[in-house]
C-alpha cells in the first residue's frame, strides 16, 4: 500500500490505498518511516497519493486501537524534515488529520484545486503530534494554527494558499509534472551545493 519508485536521485513515494482514502494503517506508517530514514541516497523526494484523496490520516479503527500514540508518526515526520534534499508534497486531493504531518515535513506543498485541508484531532479526542503543531505554527502562525486545530476549520485550496499552508495550486493533470519540474534543478546540481543550501534554509 506504499509504493516507492527510484529514478536515479529522485525518490517518489505514493500512498496507494485509494479505496480507503489513503488512510494509514500502522504497517503503512512504519513503512513510510523506514523509507524516510533510508532516503539518505536520494537527492529529491516527491510524496503523493493514488486516487482523489491524498490521505485521510490514520485509519479510524487503528486510531481507536491506539495508533495515535505510535512513535512512528514523529519518526516519519522528523526523518523527512531532516533529509537535506528537496522534498515536495504533491497533494492529489484532500489532506486530513495525521496525514498533515507528512506534508508539513516537506519543503514544498502543491495541491490540486479540489483539495481540502483539516485536522480534526480535538473533535475526535486525540492530541496532534507535537512536531505537527510546531511546523503548522511556523507556516501559518499561531492564530491560524488554532483555527485549524481547535476551531475545526476546513480550508479549501485557495484559503490554504492564501495563508501559506501550500505553495501552489496545480491542475490535477499537471500535478506530477509540476512536482518533477520543481526538483529538476536540484537533480542537476552538485549534490554538495544542493544539500548545503537545504541545510542553510532549514
Amino acid at each position: 500500500m506504499i509504493r516507492l519508485e527510484k529514478e536515479g536521485g529522485l525518490w517518489i513515494i505514493t500512498l496507494d490505498r485509494p479505496d480507503k482514502a489513503n488512510a494509514l494503517t500502522p504497517e503503512m506508517l512504519a513503512r513510510l518511516a523506514d523509507i524516510a530514514e533510508s532516503a539518505t541516497e536520494a537527492r529529491a523526494l516527491i510524496l503523493t497519493g493514488e486516487g482523489r484523496v491524498f490521505s485521510a490520516g490514520a485509519d479510524l479503527d487503528a486510531a481507536r486501537a491506539g495508533m495515535t500514540l505510535s512513535p512512528d508518526w514523529e519518526r516519519l515526520s522528523n526523518a523527512l524534515a531532516a533529509l537535506p534534499v528537496l522534498k515536495v508534497a504533491a497533494l492529489n486531493g484532500t489532506l486530513a488529520g495525521g496525514g498533515m504531518g507528512m506534508a508539513l515535513a516537506c519543503d514544498l506543498r502543491i495541491a490540486v484545486p479540489g483539495a481540502r485541508f483539516f485536522y480534526p484531532v480535538m473533535r475526535l479526542g486525540f492530541l496532534p503530534q507535537p512536531s505537527d503543531c510546531r511546523r503548522l505554527v511556523s507556516l501559518v502562525g499561531p492564530a491560524r494554527a488554532r483555527l485549524i486545530l481547535m476551531a475545526g476549520a476546513r480550508l479549501d485550496a485557495d484559503e490554504a494558499l492564501a495563508i501559506g499552508l501550500i505553495d501552489r495550486i496545480v491542475p490535477a493533470q499537471d500535478l506530477m509534472a509540476t512536482a518533477r519540474e520543481l526538483v529538476t534543478d536540484v537533480l542537476a546540481a552538485d549534490p554538495d551545493i544542493a544539500q548545503g543550501i537545504a541545510r542553510l534554509c532549514s
